[in-house]
């Protein structure tokens, strides 16, 4: 099978390498087109992006020239890591050219005819597609996936929403500097310390969390009905979004059931093993002292949420402690799944 040529937009940033590094050796897209900010026009990949991955840059991407970012000369499948600011210009005039988005950014989740997408939980969501103006006029249209913080937030929920539905949601959040991207935040705020802030982060979680949990209602999404709660916070770790989540459920459940619950979920897409989803979306440790960044964030290659310390809470029902890996399952990762899940669907060919 010919591989699905893609493009990255925002390729030189800390989700742009992670995007490249994902898929090297994909089996179905290869990377064919690069572009960046001006100043890195017409320069080699390798001399115009401060390569930050713990992998050595591919030596076919790193001989790549880069290209402005229009759609002028672009794949039809375009992989978007872009600020919010800048996705809003460049997002939908890439659409508007005829090309399949596949965004990172936050500035179109919440749109109403743009699914927000993890596959596991909401594939059908994707059908908000053929309700885009971008489709309608030249075949266009625009995925994304959730903000870093609630994608594990969400996947841990789903099947205890499924099996016992959720009244009300708390989350604490630790979450990694590199969720900051580069050069993210500086040392000397963020060595022995923690930072009670990040604009505009428990917002997201809050809103998206209900889309993502929410039920396809003809041209629009129902979002879940669940009180939620989030404080957000930046700490000292490299790498993972740890969380600790206190739930209410609206059905009586042991912990016996909620693990199995967890152990058990596959989601509605794995009979179509999709390369880069993970045997199981969701982990639970027995240890009273994990999941721990250092330790576990690898798991599933990086796409596999880890849970942990299920225990009763003396103010909602359950508590528990949640890691994933931010910039792969919460960034590039969970793009390029929706890819896969895209094509799977045909929408790529």
């Amino acid at each position: 099978m010919a591989k699905i040529p893609v493009g990255i937009l925002g390729a030189t940033g800390t989700v742009g390498q992670r995007f490249i590094q994902l898929l090297e050796d994909h089996p179905w897209f290869e990377v064919a087109w690069l572009a960046a900010s001006e100043r890195s026009l017409g320069k080699r990949y390798d001399e115009a992006a401060k390569w930050k991955m713990k992998t050595p840059i591919p030596a076919r991407i790193g001989r790549m020239v880069v290209s402005p970012a229009e759609p002028k000369g672009a794949p039809k499948v375009i992989f978007a890591a872009l600020d919010a600011e800048f996705a809003r210009e460049y997002e939908p005039a890439f659409a508007e050219a005829g090309c399949a988005v596949i965004s990172n950014s936050s500035a179109f989740r919440m749109h109403p005819q743009v699914p927000l997408v993890i596959p596991e939980i909401n594939a059908d969501h994707l059908k908000l597609i053929e309700h885009q103006s971008w489709r309608k006029k030249s075949g266009g249209f625009m995925v994304t996936n959730s903000n870093c913080s609630v994608m594990g937030l969400a996947l841990a929920l789903a099947p205890l929403h499924e099996q016992f539905g959720i009244e009300a949601v708390f989350a604490a959040t630790m979450q990694a500097i590199s969720g900051a991207g580069y050069p993210g935040v500086a040392s000397l705020d963020i060595l022995g310390n923690v930072i009670p802030f990040i604009r505009n982060e428990e917002e997201k979680m809050e809103e998206e969390a209900g889309k993502l949990l929410g039920k396809l209602k003809g041209r629009t999404i129902e979002n879940a009905k669940f009180a939620m709660s989030a404080l957000c916070n930046r700490v000292a770790v490299e790498d993972g979004h740890t969380e600790a989540i206190s739930i209410k459920l609206k059905k009586r459940a042991s912990a016996e059931k909620i693990i199995s619950a967890w152990r058990q979920y596959r989601g509605a897409v794995a009979k179509l093993k999709l390369p880069l989803a993970p045997a199981e979306p969701i982990f639970y440790d027995e240890r009273p002292d994990r999941p721990q960044p250092r330790l576990d964030l690898e798991r599933g290659r990086g796409m596999t949420v880890s849970c942990g310390r299920l225990r009763p809470c003396s103010l909602l029902d359950w508590k528990f402690t949640m890691l994933s890996h931010n910039t792969i399952r919460g960034a590039a990762g969970a793009a390029v799944l929706n890819a896969e899940l895209l094509k799977s669907r045909g929408y790529l060919d």
